[in-house]
């Protein structure tokens, strides 16, 4: 059975270098967002086990995606990719659910071992 993963990033092309570093042998069905709100009916449609999750986006950015999730009781497995690498913003998502802080741009490796590290993959 395949995982369903959620890419949040406004920018197309961030969205799919995240998809390429992605591991391969890792069964997943992928849908992507290009803000917070598009995110969030994802993860409510089911479609976000797993949620990369950008901090800076039009409409809703990457904070009030979580605060939502919270709110709503919305369970996934959210890891930040951000070029924000501030430690204020890692402590901030950390805080607020996010399993992990990844530095853009991110690597097949440092995605398999947060996967690997919460028994996801």
């Amino acid at each position: 059975m395949s995982t369903p993963v959620t890419i949040v990033d406004d920018s197309s092309l961030s969205r799919k270098l995240i998809i390429k570093a992605l591991p391969p042998d890792w069964n997943v069905e992928v849908t992507q967002a290009s803000n917070g709100v598009e995110a969030l009916d994802a993860c409510r449609a089911g479609k976000a086990h797993v949620m990369f999750l950008d901090l800076t986006m039009p409409v809703m950015d990457g904070y009030e995606v979580l605060e939502h999730l919270k709110r709503e009781g919305l369970n996934s497995f959210v890891i930040v990719v951000s070029a924000d690498i501030q430690p204020k913003a890692q402590e901030r998502v950390r805080s607020m659910g996010a399993i992990a802080f990844l530095k853009k741009p991110v690597s097949t490796e440092q995605v398999a071992k947060v996967l690997k590290d919460y028994g996801i993959l």
